[in-house]
């Protein structure tokens, strides 16, 4: 089993960290805002989509992960309540938007409309994988309006 580990510090960077953790399931008890150190931890079971990307009809496979984010000046969640820890949320994308080159905000994106917007000087993410990988029941599937 190889283990994932990226860096994000720019804009694209960020893109291919998200492209890894779509689908990424956690639950908001385990969410941590370090307001002293200006850190985000994101602790998480990602779809190991990297494996459907380079077998024929592999097993699909859940891996313990973890996505951390550093220089974060403030978090702020929208539709998710700290009141219910135990609730599994669904990411589905990870964006930045900038307001003040190199400052920003990164947006964690949930299925259900919730969603957390970090406010950082700037992207300093890392995302990696822990160990433990598991198979998991199915693969993600998204229904397309078109």
């Amino acid at each position: 089993m190889d283990l994932l580990k990226l860096l994000a510090l720019d804009e694209e960077d960020l893109k291919i960290v998200s492209a890894h953790v779509q689908d990424a399931v956690m639950k908001v008890g385990d969410l941590e805002f370090v307001a002293v150190t200006k850190q985000f931890v994101v602790p998480m079971y990602r779809f190991a989509w990297e494996k459907e990307a380079t077998e024929r009809r592999p097993q699909p496979e859940r891996r313990n992960s973890l996505m951390h984010f550093t220089r974060v000046q403030a978090a702020k969640l929208s539709g998710i309540s700290r009141a219910r820890p135990d609730e599994v949320l669904s990411l589905l994308a990870v964006t930045y938007t900038a307001t003040d080159t190199p400052a920003g905000v990164i947006d964690l994106v949930f299925a259900g409309g919730g969603a957390i917007r970090l406010e950082v000087e700037c992207i300093e993410a890392r995302l990696v994988d822990l160990g433990g990988a598991w198979g998991a029941s199915s693969r993600p599937e998204h229904k397309i309006d078109r």
